[in-house]
């Protein structure tokens, strides 16, 4: 994995101060969601702390940092794009998807489908992490979101978690 490649927004002071002129803000919100489902992907990190002053908010060498409330305001916009969902109630903490919960759920199905997986038994932590999924695209995804995309998928009948010693695991139909 190389570096993170910053988009040229990074590095320009106003970027990282809540714009006011209304076109300018809605574009502004545009690049910051892009900025934070990419920062993700590439970190392969699904949590994410907006109270933290890590490099995805603070540019150093501008010494510019995005304040809280614009975090909070770019979080709260991925949530209504199913993109991300806060997990306690001050708001600081959030589950980010760089795909949707439904996008991950048609991913991992097809990849059942394909493989030809169906009608066996997986662990979660095959799927996750296993030989027979590196290089996938939900190679490494984080235990919640892959628990949360499968529920999707046994809603639909298209597989069912199972429970089984100390493991979970699933059979896809």
């Amino acid at each position: 994995m190389g570096a993170f490649q910053w988009p040229w927004e990074y590095s320009f002071p106003p970027f990282f101060t809540v714009q006011v002129h209304a076109k300018t803000k809605e574009q502004q919100l545009a690049t910051w969601k892009e900025l934070v489902l990419n920062y993700q992907k590439h970190e392969r990190q699904a949590l994410l702390n907006i109270s933290e002053d890590i490099p995805l908010f603070v540019n150093h060498e501008l010494g510019r940092k995005f304040p809280p409330e614009a975090r909070l305001w770019v979080m709260e916009e991925l949530a209504k794009t199913g993109h991300a969902a806060t997990t306690d109630k001050r708001k600081q903490q959030w589950e980010v998807y760089w795909h949707t919960l439904d996008e991950w759920s048609t991913i991992l199905y097809d990849w059942a489908a394909s493989s030809g997986t169906t009608n066996t038994v997986c662990t979660l932590y095959e799927l996750a992490s296993g030989d027979n999924t590196v290089g996938e695209e939900f190679y490494g995804l984080d235990e919640g979101v892959l628990r949360k995309a499968l529920k999707i998928l046994e809603a639909r009948g298209r597989c069912e978690l199972i429970a089984f010693d100390d493991n979970e695991g699933v059979k896809f139909f």
